[in-house]
């Protein structure tokens, strides 16, 4: 039998006392390991993680935690080919594709050790500056912020095994907050091996951080007034989390980053030879491969002008056609599969329902994968497409349907008020890609479409180096309106304020220059 994985809680490894849910290789079906959490006294674990955890983070400054964030990344990069390997095996991905995970993490917990040296010994943050409130001067108020004296529990996504906490971690563990980390069971294995690597090195105090490897049933039940929870995630478990009693009554402070139909916008003034027409098939075709589109940032939706639909469908089709696709230990791929079963039989349907209203411009799936065969869990890329602006107006399954795989649809738009009415149809999205190199054109692009997303990603010709659509970035924030759950991670600093209580305080103008 397959290793169970034990879950650290109380600052100990312990072991569930079911027989667990299997890891397989995505390409072999090989059996790779077990998670299970059946039997944790979860009560014990998160006042253990809240009262211990809480009150040893507490007895340390900004300055102090970022040096345990720092310690964390030296045992991260002794480490990397290890988790490279697991990625590879656990996830079915590509090194290239591991690196946006496991690279991406450490880079996003170095940038919070950064920021933790400039805020000093201090442990709260001051907001703006002192307001008066009497006519004599002698009273005003100052506002700040002080760490809340709870935990923050994290239920991750299967997609980001190692940056899908890293960059809730950093935040959290330097604003002192103590936390617990539930990642997704099919692919927790590199999340466990991470926090198993972190737990040996004795870095961090006793209770500052646990792992749950399993189901999440319970979990929620023993949140407290004063703790936080982040979920990424479908839309429809975040319904549920958020109509918990802990949330409705007990006003737990929640984070959500759920399904997105992210999109890309072609200009109507490109032209299929101009540089910005190259730089925008690369990037669709990237947002489509990148982790077999396994990305809550993917580009799903792509906007072009009528006029030039057939050069886009055309262009896209001959990239995404030499994209090799199989068993990504073969040095040939570049893309590798979906992590399990289960997600291949929800892109299929999801391929399937597509197809019934928009054409199929590309399909890879009947070529022969390299060193996988047809048991395995790849998919190959899709791409869908409507080319008359105006049917584009009555279909609406391709803004409502996230295919969460190596799958977009190109679509035609007559004008700019269509462009800008179909990606609102969206209902909220992570992030929205511009293509153009007129400046009066892409300012009012971006002033009509930002208040429907998280973040606006400009790319003209005059654009030297880029970040790409889909990586996200520590210094901008990440999350998004409506449909995408509502929340927002990163942005600098402004991910501290999430594990921090903005308080005003009103006294005489002296006391308050001592904060």
């Amino acid at each position: 039998m397959t290793t169970l994985l034990a879950n650290y809680v109380n600052d100990q490894w312990v072991n569930g006392t079911g027989q667990g849910i299997v890891l397989k290789n995505p390409i072999s079906g090989e059996e790779l390991v077990r998670v299970d959490s059946t039997g944790l006294d979860l009560a014990a674990a998160f006042k253990h993680a809240r009262d211990i955890g809480r009150s040893q983070l507490s007895l340390l400054n900004y300055q102090s935690r970022a040096s345990l964030l720092k310690q964390i990344i030296g045992v991260l990069n002794e480490n990397k080919e290890k988790y490279y390997e697991i990625s590879e095996k656990n996830s079915g991905t590509v090194k290239n594709d591991s690196a946006v995970d496991v690279e991406g993490g450490i880079f996003t917990l170095g940038y919070y050790a950064k920021l933790g040296d400039s805020l000093g010994t201090n442990n709260f943050l001051l907001d703006d500056s002192q307001v008066s409130l009497a006519k004599d001067q002698s009273f005003a108020s100052q506002h700040l912020y002080v760490p809340l004296p709870g935990v923050a529990l994290f239920i991750n996504a299967f997609n980001f095994p190692t940056w899908g906490f890293l960059e809730k971690m950093g935040p959290a563990i330097l604003s002192g907050v103590p936390v617990i980390v539930k990642p997704a069971s099919s692919t927790a294995w590199l999340t466990h091996e991470i926090v198993k690597d972190i737990i040996s090195a004795k870095i961090l105090p006793a209770g500052a951080l646990s792992l749950i490897c399993g189901s999440s049933a319970g979990l929620l039940d023993h949140l407290e007034p004063f703790d936080m929870v982040s979920f990424t995630g479908s839309a429809q478990t975040a319904k549920l989390i958020r109509s918990h009693s802990a949330i409705t009554e007990s006003s737990v402070r929640i984070n959500i980053e759920a399904d997105s139909l992210n999109s890309a916008w072609l200009m109507a003034d490109v032209k299929a030879d101009d540089v910005i027409f190259d730089l925008f098939i690369k990037e669709v075709c990237r947002e489509m491969t990148v982790k077999s589109g396994q990305k809550c940032t993917a580009i799903r939706r792509i906007f072009v002008p009528e006029h030039l639909f057939e050069q886009v469908s055309t262009a896209l089709s001959a990239r995404l056609a030499k994209t090799v696709v199989g068993n990504p230990s073969n040095p040939s791929v570049r893309m590798g599969s979906l992590v399990s079963i289960e997600q291949k039989h929800s892109v299929l349907k999801g391929i399937q329902d597509l197809s019934a209203v928009a054409e199929i411009l590309f399909d890879a799936n009947q070529s022969p994968f390299v060193d996988a065969n047809l048991d395995s869990c790849c998919v190959a890329p899709v791409l869908f497409g409507i080319k008359n602006a105006e049917l584009a107006d009555s279909v609406k399954e391709v803004h409502e349907l996230e295919v969460f795989g190596p799958v977009a649809t190109l679509i035609a738009y007559r004008d700019s008020a269509q462009a800008q009415e179909l990606i609102a149809r969206g209902q909220g999205s992570l992030v929205v890609s511009l293509y153009g190199d007129q400046h009066e054109s892409l300012v009012a692009a971006t002033l009509s479409v930002a208040a429907m997303h998280g973040r606006v990603h400009i790319i003209s010709s005059e654009t030297l180096s880029q970040t790409g659509h889909g990586n996200v970035m520590p210094q901008t924030i990440h999350g998004g309106p409506g449909r995408s759950g509502g929340g927002e991670e990163l942005g600098g600093i402004r991910a501290l304020y999430f594990y921090h209580r903005k308080v005003g305080v009103q006294a005489h103008p002296n006391l308050l220059n001592h904060l």
